[in-house]
């Protein structure tokens, strides 16, 4: 079912491929440079060999791989995920900038999540990269760590079609006007917050 969900979904973004419609020069480069990249990096044979699930599936695998490029690309310094998984994605981002300041955050209930997230968006003051993974709290992690971004900031949310009340939220994102510029990778959104740039939401056919 879920295969065959996919590849419908494939099939009905199918013309939102290769930066199709995209005009902006670095919006088109992220896409296909970034997102679309197929080049093997450096890490990623290591990574797949220590990975905690040694049966991830193929998507899982293609995403944690594109945080990894995403990492790579921005460089951030700072950079705090809430809801681990496996922690797998974690290590993928870590590996691609060992030197940034990372931290991964989990509990199991909001208060819990929201004290270890105060005091780490307190230290660090600065939030460069927000990765909203598996957790049932990610509305309150947005407005949480919200203050903490800054222009440059990229938000990274995970499985934004998971469920109906996620997939409005996401909606919801892109028609906020905090957020200038979404790129909706089904698997993954990512949003930008730069007010110098024109408000835009992009699909991308990211299978």
């Amino acid at each position: 079912m879920l295969f065959a969900r996919r590849i419908w979904n494939w099939c009905c973004r199918f013309r939102h491929r290769c930066g199709y419609g995209v005009h902006s020069p670095s919006d088109f480069f992220l896409i296909t440079s970034v997102i679309y990249e197929k080049l093997p990096y450096y890490a990623y044979e290591r990574l797949k060999a220590s990975a905690s699930c040694k049966t991830l599936p193929h998507y899982r695998e293609k995403v944690n791989r594109l945080l990894f490029r995403l990492v790579n690309y921005f460089r951030p310094k700072t950079l705090v995920e809430v809801g681990k998984g496996n922690g797998d994605a974690f290590r993928y981002m870590q590996a691609a900038r060992s030197s940034m300041d990372a931290i991964s955050v989990d509990g199991s209930d909001w208060e819990e999540v929201h004290r270890q997230l105060e005091k780490e968006l307190k230290r660090k003051k600065q939030i460069d990269f927000l990765h909203i993974a598996f957790t049932p709290y990610y509305k309150e992690v947005f407005e949480a760590v919200f203050p903490y971004l800054h222009q440059q900031s990229i938000v990274v949310i995970g499985d934004i079609y998971a469920s109906k009340e996620r997939k409005e939220w996401w909606k919801q994102l892109t028609i906020d006007e905090r957020v200038r510029l979404t790129f909706d990778l089904y698997d993954i959104g990512l949003m930008f917050l730069d007010t110098k740039r024109y408000k835009q939401n992009f699909t991308v056919n990211f299978f």
